[in-house]
Parts: C-alpha cells; structure tokens; sequence
C-alpha cells in the first residue's frame, strides 16, 4: 500500500457500493434493515469500488463496507452538534445500530442554514457489522456559526484514486478487481474446495490450461519428426541397403492410441467447460439487473 493511497484513505477515501442509489427521501428503521439485509447477500458478488463521498445531496443513500472500529470518512459536510449513537431491536435476534447528526452544511456558503441531517444504520447483530448504510436527509435548521461558516473540512481538489474494486465478503472476500486491459482481472485466485462447482475464472483457466498442454504436445511431435529426419538422412549415405531394418517413424516415442484417446478426451472436456462458460455468460447477464441495489416502496429490491 503506497503512502499516496494511505493519506487518501485518512482524506476520506472508502470502499462503497459502485452504483449511485437513487435519493431516497425516507428511511425508517424497518426500510433500514430490510436494505442491510439485502446489501449483505449482494456483497457477496459485487466488488465495492475505492472513492470518496463528498457533499452528497439531500436524499443521497450510499453502501460503505466500514469496519466497526473504523471512523465515519470526511464526507465534506460540518455538522454543528456530536454524533449520537443508539441501538434496538431489530427482531430474529438482530440489532440494529443508529448514528445520527444533525445541523450540518456545506462550508463556503452555498448553504444558508445548518439543515443537513446524516443518519447511518448497521446490524452489529444478525448481519454483516462492516455494511454501512447511509442516508441524507433534511433534518431541523438552525443559523449557521459565523466562525464555522467559511471553514473547510478537507482540501480540494480530491486526488485521483486508480486503485482496483475488492471483493468484502463471500468466498472472494478480499480479492481485487481490475478493469478491463489491467494487468490482472483477480490478484488471488478462488481456491477450488472438494465437492464445491469451479467458479467463472476457474473454468477460464483450465480451458486455457488444455489448450497450451494439446499445444505443447503437437510441438513435441514435430521437434521429434525433424529430429527422426535429420538423423535418417546422414545415415543412408545416398546408398539404399535393402538388409538395413526400417528407420523408426518420427514421433514412435509417442503412443499414437494413447495421444489420440487424451486428445479426444481433452477435447471432450473444452466443449463441455466452454458450454458451461456460456451457460453461465447467459445466467450472469439474466442475473445482472438482480445484483444492482434499486428501490422500492420497502427499500432495496432484488
């Protein structure tokens, strides 16, 4: 980790959902958890991208993957009041954690007022303590603290963060993302469990595996044949001995039976790994709109 991208972190930079929620203008405690719980099932085949949450507008919801002993990230807004926090209930022996500030603005003077209101909600029982959901919201206004008023919170412009998406929980969990034309699509390849189906990459790598061993074999085969044919020709000399035994073929080294039988049968398993590649090209993309967070009249829909 580069000391570039640690003072980024400490600038506010995070690990949220990748998609921009729709503004949602109310979030009860009940919309809350049923949204947690939803988010806790897609995290697990979404990565979450690095990026910063600045000023957001009245409405906004963000997804953070925050750890509970982590701080809540500078998110450009100043609240005059403390951050209180409580817990209840959520039933099905969950709890449901609530942050909330109020009397917030945006320094610099676009706004007049201290109205902007930040509630954050978590399971820290019966879920995933490290989701994070967030929502702005317009709350009670009070007049703006002159001293406060034209005092930024971070500096600007915000630094340009390249840094791959990661995978927060799940059989991934941890693993990096890169995008398309990277280096490298997953920095830590899923470890294949007994018993458990190859995920998509996996596949990938074993029809590409197979097809460099028939590559290699086929290269094996002609390096012999030249090799048989250099040596034939030297040894007759120009003149034909008809006492002389046959000269071996080129590749007798090799069990043609046996070459042709693992050929067939490495052949067989690529047609069957690429059907099962564009089966799951096809599930993926019917699957797509599903691990895409939208809203409904009860909060995030799948």
């Amino acid at each position: 980790m580069t000391s570039s991208f640690q003072q980024a972190q400490a600038e506010g930079l995070c690990l949220r959902y990748p998609e921009n929620l729709p503004l949602h203008r109310d979030i009860n405690y009940e919309t809350a958890v049923n949204m947690l719980l939803r988010a806790m099932a897609m995290s697990t085949s979404v990565p979450f991208a690095w990026g910063f949450v600045d000023k957001p507008p009245e409405g906004q919801v963000l997804l953070l993957f925050l750890p509970p002993q982590s701080p809540f990230p500078n998110d450009g807004l100043r609240f005059q009041e403390q951050e209180v926090k409580f817990t209840m209930p959520a039933g099905n022996n969950r709890e449901l954690e609530v942050h909330e500030v109020k009397f917030g603005f945006i320094p610099g003077g676009q706004d007049s007022n201290a109205w902007r209101c930040r509630r954050r909600y978590r399971l820290v029982k019966g879920g995933n303590p490290s989701l994070v959901l967030v929502h702005y919201t317009q709350g009670p206004q009070t007049p703006i603290v002159p001293s406060m008023m034209n005092h930024p919170v971070r500096n600007y412009p915000l630094r340009t963060v390249n840094e791959p998406s990661v995978y927060v929980a799940g059989e991934k969990m941890g693993q990096k993302v890169y995008p398309p034309g990277g280096l490298m699509q997953s920095s830590a390849p899923a470890i294949q469990q007994p018993g458990m189906p190859m995920s998509f990459s996996q596949q990938q790598a074993m029809v590409a595996q197979q097809n460099t061993n028939m590559d290699l074999l086929e290269q094996r085969r002609r390096e012999q044949e030249q090799r048989a044919r250099a040596q034939a020709g030297p040894a007759a000399g120009g003149v034909s001995d008809k006492n002389a035994p046959p000269p071996p073929r080129p590749y007798s080294i090799f069990d043609i039976n046996e070459i042709e039988q693992k050929t067939a049968k490495l052949q067989e398993e690529i047609e069957v790994l690429n059907a099962s590649l564009a089966e799951r090209r096809a599930s993926r993309q019917q699957d797509q709109p599903d691990a895409m967070m939208t809203f409904g009249s009860d909060g995030i829909t799948a």
